[in-house]
């Protein structure tokens, strides 16, 4: 792909986690489990788009809204000539909410997928030709420097509450790297997905068009394209529910016998009713998030929510 003259790509060869080496390792666990980022690939992508649009499925629409509902006051609040930072790629949509409100001198996607950036960089540019797209393909969880953020106005972005597929103690970690990315009174824009009825996040994630199922199925798909692997996917069900002392969904897939799959030549057991646990999303209580940023060294400035109170949008700011 041949970049517009407005976009400099600058690619530091992060090496992402072997999905073989997961794969493996996941299994081999007394609770088998497989890390959920290996879910986006070029299917389960688009699978994703289309969970976005179910009607049970609440957090992006509702994100959207509150962004949508917000924009001029968070422009404000943010300031003149912001360098923004976005972690994580996927779809334009939202930060295309905050590009249109906000004055953005710089804008900066950090991923560690050069497929996913490529894909963010034609979008955008598509739809901003004059702003500056300074892309980076990096671990955001390492330690990296942002290009040409020395003195400058640096705003982060975090939205989607992919935040919460992190234990509480991983997102303190997380938001602590960020906090060193920005510098000093740097500003973070983070979406939260809050404590609501269970019934409400459990139809969230059980979608009675079975979209949220074959998302989760294909990780074994994919294991069998990539991995020769020789799992009947069919023999599998999708598993959904919060975990009220933990604050969580949780995903599994659930073997419905007794079976046995091999991954490039080893096997693995499973019995009836044994899960693979492929997905964590935790909510969060206003207050228990502000008190995790605080942990990490971020106030809170304002947090925002629907009418519902169903999802939240975070603005914090990097303390002493």
């Amino acid at each position: 792909m041949q970049l517009p003259p407005n976009v400099t790509l600058h690619d530091y060869s992060p090496t992402p986690v072997s999905f073989r080496e997961a794969v493996v390792s996941g299994l081999s666990k007394p609770q088998k489990t497989l890390p959920c980022q290996f879910f986006y690939d070029e299917r389960g992508s688009a699978l994703f788009e289309q969970i976005c649009e179910l009607p049970e499925y609440y957090p992006t629409r509702t994100e959207l809204g509150i962004l949508d509902s917000i924009g001029e006051e968070l422009g404000e609040r943010v300031g003149e000539g912001v360098r923004l930072v976005e972690f994580g790629c996927g779809s334009a949509r939202k930060v295309t909410a905050v590009l249109r409100t906000m004055d953005v001198s710089s804008y900066v996607p950090v991923d560690i997928s050069r497929a996913a950036l490529l894909g963010l960089i034609d979008d955008v540019s598509r739809r901003f030709r004059e702003l500056e797209v300074q892309a980076v393909c990096a671990d955001f969880t390492q330690p990296l420097e942002i290009p040409g953020a020395n003195g400058v106005n640096n705003v982060g972005f975090y939205p989607g509450s992919t935040i919460g597929n992190l234990t509480p103690s991983e997102a303190v970690g997380f938001l602590r790297t960020v906090r060193q990315l920005l510098g000093p009174e740097g500003l973070l824009i983070v979406g939260v997905d809050l404590v609501k009825p269970v019934e409400i996040i459990e139809r969230a994630y059980n979608d009675a068009a079975g979209v949220t199922a074959a998302f989760n199925r294909n990780l074994l798909h994919r294991i069998n394209r990539e991995l020769n692997g020789d799992f009947r996917t069919d023999r599998f069900d999708h598993a959904a529910f919060f975990d009220s002392e933990e604050g969580r969904v949780e995903m599994h897939l659930v073997s419905r016998e007794d079976q046995v799959a091999s991954v490039e030549g080893q096997r693995f057991e499973f019995r009836t009713g044994e899960s693979i646990h492929t997905e964590n999303a935790y909510k969060y209580r206003l207050s228990e998030f502000e008190a995790l940023a605080q942990e990490a060294g971020f106030e809170t400035l304002e947090a925002w929510t629907d009418d519902r109170e169903m999802f939240s949008v975070h603005l914090l700011r990097a303390s002493d």
